[in-house]
């Protein structure tokens, strides 16, 4: 470990003197031994083939340049879109595919892949056999596909491809003969320009209609916004077969949704539609919804969906009449979604809340009734004719309800299978495995006829998480455990691949050994390895880690990871600690205080994580629980702080109490809510000697209409909002607080405003502060440079106020 950086103490002096100047300043970069790790070369992602065969492993660069980073970007509707390529502007990509053969243990290269490629949207055909991608250009992204058997790619399109919205932008045919992409308009002009001089205001009205609306950032903001909208989003249907053959199908529109049905005949579109909005993304603006044909042809106009800017308040509130629109996948063209029966409001009494309708080709029929839902609809996950699984769920009472029945006799009705709360962790039985059947498409794994179905999990316990399989009887509901993750590793069920030898593929990792797959025979109890990953920093393979358990002085249970810089004892003495934290809200004590990680996990220690500060003789205390209760008629909320306090000063007792910490030498730190926190016990305590707070929100008056998980409006809970907003007690703040923002952050609450006032108000009352704003970055921080100078701006913060 490297001693004190005077170095850094002196050029962040230097550099302070104007306290109230503007500060010039160019990047800097971190200690060497951070840097070497945040340049470490990136784990390739794994994506397993459907039926077990392959393994496709994804290299990724490492991090984007600013120069990458700074590139034009439209904010428009909700969207970020590169203008010359029509695509998302912050996606990330591979740079190279190679292939892992699981029955030969042998790795292939690939021939013909795109130079300096930009690898996305990967997508296996459904007779596993291909590999469809895009590549981004520099003025486009094209599709590519992979031949398995020659182990070539070749280019399937020119630079067309419209991914500028969400959700899928090409799918296969069944028979892996075709895909259907949606397409730019290629005989657009040049987007439109705006005008210098305004034709008049920009104006909007609402007629004694209740709106309430979170905070969204991107939104459209006039007609000139509507315009460049419609151009990049509009789109037509592209048909093209594996050599290259193209054929437009369907009219132009603003393609929201492409799905096509098992069978290959049909597709289903949804399509958005005017008036835009101003206060919502575009995904809540209104849009049809119709089957055509594989030709184009529209074969039934299905719904016009209204512009959903009146969702109730609250979670659980949805948007009113149907929606969740997609097609059954055990069947060859049948159409199912749901409709809200409570008008989408939360807070309306209501026997039943959603029901579940079906319509089947050739669609000439009304729709049937299938199921109905008293909770929230949460999904379906079909079988075959004598099994579906569902899911409902509600948010005040944390309840979940996961049901069977048959969707060939749905007036049978559901059966009951689990009956539980979605925060108790440790009776949480898991969920059904899936595969992708001969169109493509998942169901629900079964053996012995459909009988048994399979469930993983993650298996937490008090002495943390055990992933798991098990097989579920659906007639008696029993379940009977195939197998368990054991210490020293933590092995985690990927997929199983043979559910009648109960052969899985696992992700096995311990705290030395970097995550790598695994193939496991679990009647022979044997283990095979599939990938051999390098440890990405054998500087820190020897990491001192613990799981600690303490308690808060109510009596909660809290749990915390505690890391140690030195291998030798004694010198992990009265040393200064990070605290790294983010809040969690419950409705009952006994889930908050349930044991949320595994001892045996490996540590991937990125630009995020505060284990850099291993390096620099910190001892790190990760992820201290900091739970905010709330049970029965009580909003956690309305004792946040009192909570949040007793959560802090229990883990620095705990500290002290091992002899870990100098007390007067811990800082707090977090990103986003863990922000919040920060600014929160800086001014509620005097617990921290300095804090480094995030791209977070600091005055929740601006965030009138719920936070987090607060449901309640402004209006509704002003003590509590202004109690929570640190900003009202920026006065109390002494303690030195380090404030990091993307000037780009595009998260819901998180403006950089938030940042920008709350550094001014601490400043007006002579607090020590500064702020850093990151040209260009959004809630997640890219550029390497950018990335660089936080952890430089962090490192020097911390030698000088803490350290």
């Amino acid at each position: 470990m490297k001693n004190f950086h005077w170095t850094l103490i002196l050029l962040y002096f230097f550099s302070s003197i104007q306290l109230f100047a503007q500060e010039k300043i160019t990047y800097k970069l971190p200690p060497q031994e951070i840097l070497d790790i945040i340049d470490a070369p990136p784990t390739p992602a794994v994506y397993i083939h459907p039926n077990g065969e392959w393994i496709l492993i994804l290299d990724r660069p490492n991090l984007p340049s600013i120069e990458e980073v700074a590139k034009d970007e439209l904010r428009i509707g909700g969207l970020r879109i590169n203008p010359l390529t029509n695509g998302q502007s912050r996606s990330y990509y591979y740079n190279n595919i190679k292939l892992l053969s699981i029955d030969e243990k042998k790795e292939f290269n690939i021939t013909g892949l795109p130079g300096n490629a930009k690898i996305e949207n990967i997508s296996w055909s459904p007779d596993g056999n291909k590999i469809a991608f895009t590549n981004t250009i520099t003025n486009g992204i094209e599709l590519w596909i992979l031949d398995l058997n020659t182990k070539k790619a070749v280019k399937l399109t020119e630079g067309r491809i419209n991914d500028a919205t969400y959700g899928s932008s090409y799918v296969w045919t069944s028979d892996s003969k075709y895909i259907i992409f949606k397409s730019i308009d290629t005989e657009r002009l040049n987007p439109p320009e705006k005008s210098k001089t305004p034709t008049g205001p920009n104006v909007q009205v609402n007629l004694g209609k209740e709106a309430p609306v979170r905070t969204y950032q991107d939104l459209l903001k006039n007609q000139h916004d509507e315009a460049l909208f419609k151009y990049y989003a509009t789109s037509y249907l592209v048909t093209v077969d594996l050599s290259g053959n193209e054929k437009n199908i369907g009219n132009k529109g603003l393609i929201k949704n492409l799905n096509l049905s098992p069978d290959g005949k049909y597709i289903l579109l949804e399509t958005v539609k005017e008036p835009f909005s101003y206060i919502v993304p575009y995904y809540r603006f209104p849009f049809s919804v119709d089957i055509l044909d594989v030709d184009g042809n529209i074969v039934k106009h299905l719904a016009d969906i209204p512009l959903a800017d009146d969702i109730p308040k609250g979670y659980g509130s949805v948007r009113k009449g149907p929606r969740y629109f997609t097609w059954r996948s055990d069947s060859n063209a049948e159409l199912y979604w749901v409709e809200a029966q409570d008008e989408g409001d939360a807070k309306k009494e209501s026997e039943i809340r959603d029901k579940l309708f079906v319509l089947n080709a050739p669609f000439i029929e009304e729709p049937r009734e299938v199921i109905s839902f008293k909770l929230r609809f949460g999904g379906v996950t079909w079988g075959n004719e004598s099994i579906a699984i569902t899911s409902e769920w509600w948010w005040s009472t944390r309840n979940e309800i996961t049901s069977a029945f048959s969707p060939a006799n749905p007036s049978n009705g559901k059966t009951i299978l689990f009956d539980r709360s979605f925060e108790d962790r440790y009776n949480n039985p898991g969920y059904f495995e899936t595969k992708k059947n001969k169109a493509g498409k998942y169901v629900l794994l079964s053996s012995d006829e459909g009988k048994i179905l399979f469930l993983l999990g993650e298996g937490a316990s008090e002495e943390g998480n055990r992933p798991f399989v098990d097989k579920f009887d659906v007639k008696s509901k029993e379940t009977k455990r195939l197998w368990r993750s054991e210490a020293p590793y933590f092995e985690d069920p990927y997929q199983v691949i043979d559910p009648v030898n109960e052969i899985i593929i696992t992700r096995r990792e311990s705290i030395e050994e970097q995550p790598n797959f695994y193939l496991r025979d679990i009647k022979e109890n044997q283990i095979t390895q599939l990938t051999k990953f390098p440890h990405p920093y054998p500087n820190l393979i020897n990491i001192n880690k613990e799981l600690i358990r303490y308690k808060r002085k109510d009596g909660l249970d809290l749990t915390g990871t505690l890391y140690l810089p030195f291998e030798e004892d004694e010198k992990n003495k009265n040393l200064p600690v990070i605290m790294w934290a983010y809040p969690q809200e419950y409705k009952s004590s006994d889930a908050a205080g349930q044991v949320k990680d595994s001892p045996c996990r490996f540590d991937r220690i990125g630009w995020w994580s505060p284990l850099l500060w291993l390096t620099q003789g910190y001892a790190v205390f990760k992820d201290p629980s900091m739970p905010i209760v709330g049970e029965g008629d009580e909003e956690p909320n309305d004792t946040y702080l009192e909570q949040l306090v007793s959560s802090a000063e229990a883990a620095i007792q705990m500290l002290f109490e091992k002899r870990v910490a100098d007390t007067s030498r811990i800082a707090i730190g977090g990103h986003s809510y863990g922000a919040f926190m920060t600014a929160n016990l800086l001014a509620h305590s005097d617990l921290f000697a300095a804090g480094i707070a995030r791209s977070g929100a600091y005055n929740r008056t601006l965030t009138p209409f719920g936070f987090q998980a607060e449901e309640r409006t402004f209006w509704e809970a002003k003590d509590t909002y202004f109690q929570m907003s640190p900003f009202m007690f920026a006065d109390k703040i002494k303690e030195p607080l380090l404030l990091i923002h993307g000037e780009a952050d595009n998260n819901s609450g998180t403006f950089p405003m938030q940042s920008e006032r709350f550094y001014n108000a601490l400043k007006g009352h002579g607090a020590t502060v500064r702020l850093v704003m990151l040209p260009h970055e959004s809630h997640s921080y890219r550029a390497r440079e950018s990335i660089m100078h936080m952890l430089w701006e962090t490192a020097v913060w911390l030698d000088k106020y803490v350290k």
